[in-house]
């Protein structure tokens, strides 16, 4: 059967049953309006200062813009966390510690975040079976390697760290808590918001031009609507996760595993770069389908078991909404 979402969360019920029922603080309009304003606060101080604009000469990659950006990215999520305490805790609706539940801070989620972490694993199990296996990147980890780079390469530092983390503090932990107090049902907050996330990425089309000035812009209009796709489904996906669990923690996780493992491979044959040493003949030859055969199975186990335990891995007395899944 498919999940059932029904419109009124139980945060809202735990918010506005009292002994005298108040009127949401905000309207549904006025928290779409703060998600859309939230964006700009994100994204419009990149292209304000020199140090965090990108130019044909200096590219969003530059170690320079990076540190930049991650600093004004820093002190928006901090304004935009700021604003929706202060909506969650006026008129004295909430106390403190159950406005920091609904931004997903307290309690901090060690249990959700694994669950969610391990949802999100068996359903990546053919590309992580593409990674480990066949690139023989258990190899890498066995000596922390990966680990390492992300903490000195400053493109890694920001896919995989500062800009998960970042993103999920502003588009779920600021937003969503917004949606829920305008009463919002829970299926709108779960794929009107992400939209919004979606959108913000939209500006990378113009960075991306600047420094591939020879490509088509049919290709980059392309290349954008494809990034909007999957970064909106995403954002669909941590909403859930977050609603769920109640752990801005767990979705910076998933957020962070998602850029490590990229789009999954859904065409193609795989097998080791190497290819196979035969010493009978002593020539290299490329493997049997078996590899790939592999990969097809675990993709689509993968996706039946993500399915199956969507519910059980993501049930959590911490819950913002209720969410029925049978």
């Amino acid at each position: 059967m498919m999940p059932t979402l029904p419109k009124i969360p139980k945060f809202i019920s735990r918010i506005f049953t009292k002994e005298e029922s108040k009127p949401p603080p905000i309207s549904a309009r006025t928290a779409v309006l703060l998600l859309v304003i939230y964006t700009v606060i994100y994204v419009a101080p990149f292209y304000l200062s020199r140090k965090t604009r990108p130019s044909p000469t200096l590219t969003r990659d530059a170690p320079s813009v990076i540190r930049a950006r991650i600093a004004s990215v820093s002190l928006s999520c901090l304004v935009c966390s700021l604003i929706t305490f202060f909506i969650l805790t006026s008129q004295d609706r909430v106390s403190a510690v159950e406005a920091l539940h609904a931004l997903g801070y307290w309690p901090v989620g060690l249990v959700e975040t694994a669950k969610c972490f391990l949802l999100t694993a068996v359903l990546f199990a053919g590309p992580l079976y593409e990674y480990l296996v066949v690139d023989e990147g258990w190899q890498d980890w066995f000596t922390l390697r990966p680990l390492f780079r992300v903490f000195n390469e400053w493109t890694r530092w920001r896919n995989i760290a500062a800009g998960p983390y970042t993103e999920e503090v502003l588009f779920r932990s600021a937003s969503v808590p917004l949606m829920l107090v305008a009463q919002v049902s829970t299926t709108t907050t779960i794929f009107l918001s992400p939209l919004i996330f979606g959108l913000a990425h939209l500006h990378h089309a113009y960075e991306f031009r600047l420094s591939h000035p020879g490509v088509p812009f049919v290709s980059v209009i392309l290349r954008s609507v494809v990034q909007l796709s999957y970064t909106t489904l995403f954002g669909a996906y941590a909403t859930f996760l977050f609603l769920r669990s109640g752990s801005v923690l767990a979705v910076f996780a998933v957020h962070a595993f998602c850029n490590c493992m990229g789009l999954p491979r859904v065409w193609g044959r795989m097998y080791p770069d190497e290819g196979v040493w035969d010493n009978s003949t002593g020539k290299v030859y490329r493997p049997s389908i078996f590899w790939t055969v592999v990969y097809y199975i675990l993709l689509v186990a993968g996706a039946v078991g993500w399915y199956k335990y969507l519910g059980v891995l993501t049930k959590s007395s911490n819950a913002l909404a209720t969410i029925d899944i049978s």
